[in-house]
């Protein structure tokens, strides 16, 4: 008996050796060999820090800048991403600092941008997302590679292309009307216009994309946001995968039971598109960015074919970034033309010159120059006013 109790100890120890060896391996060797070969050069950074990199820096940094009063005439960079504005005016336009015990290589020489962009050997690898963040994003477009990616890719080519988004264009416009009646009835009181144009854009991508109520849709978007809210928290925190195996944190328990959440509501909308199919309410699965998804999953080529998690990770992809996209810039235009009255008076006449008391259609809108220009003006000018010491980081 004692021989088999010194045995499972001997085990044990073993064990907990070869994993402190690894632990230690990973979080202190690698980091330093790395930064060694970096320093050697020329690429310098912040000292990195045991375990947790520069991830405290980076929080605090961040805490800090958000703490500060912005007008709307400062640069912006500083406030949104600090630490890497404070590390290339102290460090170089090349520099080095470190998620965990990951590298981060930030570069700013346009050479050596437009050699990472055009990767014609695949060296440059997507990242790899953090647990809890796969919870939100999935694997879906943005984050495969290959074959998958190409196959995802074609999906949305399929549904995105200018005869389909022509056909969107009379639901865009009704929800937008909705919205607008909705704002003549509360003439003379505050509304939160960012938080209009969230419950817009969900319609509008539940609607035109997902063929689903608005109801169906606003749940996905509010476990989405609640989601986001708790990565977002996370970002800056380091995390050890061995440990997060045995021990789950309170966020990543939460994001778990988010993410079922997404999927039970994700599944309830592609289970009715199949009960219509099968009681004969419908000759196929639709045309519709869900329609190609589902038929996608019941497709007999299993090169062809999605999994159930593939199906819900594309579908979570294109509810997260089609609303985020949309609500920047729609909130970016709108702060703008609220401080250039002359442009604002400008898109309204040639809104009236165009339309008059119609309702919009799409051979107007095609007709909108001024606000197009408007919309590109902005988009350049956001980017030509960020500079960071020597370094121009105009589009």
């Amino acid at each position: 008996m004692s021989g088999l109790m010194e045995l499972v100890i001997l085990v044990a120890c073993c064990f907990f050796l070869v994993t402190l060896i690894k632990f230690l391996y990973d979080y202190l060797w690698i980091p330093l060999r790395i930064q060694h070969i970096l320093n050697s050069q020329g690429i310098k950074g912040p000292p990195i820090r045991f375990i947790h990199g520069n991830n405290k820096e980076i929080a605090k940094m961040k805490q800090e800048a958000l703490g500060k009063p912005v007008a709307w005439t400062d640069d912006l960079f500083p406030r949104l991403q600090p630490h890497i504005y404070s590390w290339i005016n102290r460090y170089g336009k090349n520099f080095v600092y470190w998620d965990g015990a990951r590298a981060e290589l930030v570069i700013s020489e346009p050479e050596l941008v437009k050699e990472v962009l055009k990767n014609s050997e695949n060296i440059f690898q997507k990242v790899k997302l953090p647990e809890i963040s796969r919870k939100l994003m999935g694997n879906g477009l943005a984050f495969t590679e290959g074959e998958k990616w190409a196959k995802y890719r074609k999906l949305a080519n399929h549904t995105f292309h200018g005869e389909s988004l022509k056909n969107m264009t009379p639901a865009m416009i009704a929800s937008v009307e909705t919205m607008l009646e909705k704002w003549n009835g509360q003439e003379g009181q505050e509304i939160e216009v960012f938080q209009e144009f969230r419950l817009l854009t969900s319609e509008v991508i539940s609607k035109t994309a997902f063929g689903s109520s608005y109801l169906e849709g606003e749940k996905i978007f509010a476990l989405l946001y609640k989601l986001k809210i708790l990565v977002s928290r996370n970002m800056s925190k380091t995390t050890i995968p061995f440990i997060n195996k045995l021990w789950k944190s309170a966020d990543l328990l939460e994001s778990e039971k988010l993410a079922k959440g997404i999927q039970d509501c994700v599944m309830k909308i592609v289970k009715k598109r199949e009960d219509q199919v099968v009681n004969g309410e419908a000759d196929s699965f639709g045309n519709d960015f869900l329609g190609l998804l589902v038929n996608a999953y019941h497709d007999l080529d299993q090169k062809n074919r999605l999994s159930l998690q593939d199906l819900v990770d594309e579908c979570k992809t294109f509810y997260i970034s089609g609303q985020e996209t949309v609500n920047s810039l729609l909130g970016w235009i709108v702060l703008h033309l609220a401080i250039y009255g002359d442009w604002q008076e400008k898109a309204r006449r040639e809104v009236i010159d165009i339309f008059g008391k119609q309702n919009p259609h799409l051979e107007g809108i095609t007709k909108l120059k001024t606000i197009v220009w408007s919309v590109k003006w902005l988009g350049k000018n956001s980017c030509k006013r960020s500079t960071v010491g020597k370094v121009s980081l105009a589009c």
